[in-house]
């Protein structure tokens, strides 16, 4: 027993005690901010490899930018990435950051549907539906349940069936090869449920727009309730989305 001790004293916390007021290394790159420093905006938009990046007025978009950093190193006045990981919203517009705007971005509380602050609020299970993703995100969203993150706490935890669960977690830009699938896992969750895309790829295909590859039409038949940005996704920026959703109307 005296050696357990000795390890808990030399290791200290190894849990997040508030996820919401959390710090992040300088090293992370969350939402960015944009100056109105006039710059070359051909050059600007040809660093992007996505087509993130748009003029009049300078913007970036969030579901679709790679967070990549180029941008930021070739026009450090023109724009900085921050550590604000809060980045997750439930309007696909609040996912585009323009010139001069330093806000934080945040759900919209009309756009909650009733049901899912009223039986999601203490506990949610989710299921979570790689439809063609290469791992990244699927790791990050591992490491929203281990000991640091430990999103159990708040009854938020990913479950083995659908059948189990109160929504869907989707990442990957949706292949041919999982367009059925994932229609079929979403059809065996039980109602009301819940559509969350996690990461680039999910939100807007991510370098794979456009590739015939993919099969993306499940997006356009059911209303997404929560947008988590990141290439990859970070866990508290999952984490603090998804309670976000289910406490913000209470």
């Amino acid at each position: 027993m005296l050696d357990n001790l000795k390890i808990l004293l030399h290791q200290g916390k190894q849990y997040i005690p508030d996820v919401t007021i959390a710090k992040v290394p300088g090293i992370f790159r969350g939402r960015p901010v944009i100056s109105t420093e006039k710059v070359n905006e051909t050059e600007l938009i040809e660093l992007c490899p996505t087509n993130a990046i748009s003029t009049n007025p300078v913007c970036i978009d969030l579901g679709k930018c790679t967070f990549c950093g180029e941008c930021a190193i070739a026009f450090p006045k023109k724009i900085k990435f921050t550590t604000d990981y809060k980045m997750a919203t439930n309007e696909r517009q609040k996912l585009i950051i323009k010139e001069g705007q330093d806000e934080p971005i945040e759900l919209n509380p009309e756009l909650i549907r009733k049901e899912i602050y009223e039986y999601f609020s203490g506990s949610l299970k989710l299921r979570q539906v790689c439809a063609g993703g290469d791992g990244s995100c699927e790791m990050e969203l591992n490491a929203c349940s281990n000991v640091n993150f430990d999103m159990g706490r708040f009854g938020i935890e990913f479950v083995a069936s659908p059948r189990h669960a109160d929504g869907i977690v989707i990442t990957g830009p949706i292949t041919e090869n999982m367009a059925q699938p994932l229609q079929i896992c979403y059809d065996a969750i039980p109602e009301p449920k819940i559509i969350i895309l996690t990461g680039t790829d999910a939100i807007s295909g991510g370098i794979f727009e456009g590739s015939l590859a993919l099969n993306r039409s499940f997006l356009s038949k059911y209303k997404i309730d929560l947008y988590v940005p990141g290439n990859p996704i970070h866990p508290l920026t999952f984490i603090n989305g998804v309670l976000e959703l289910i406490k913000k109307r209470k």
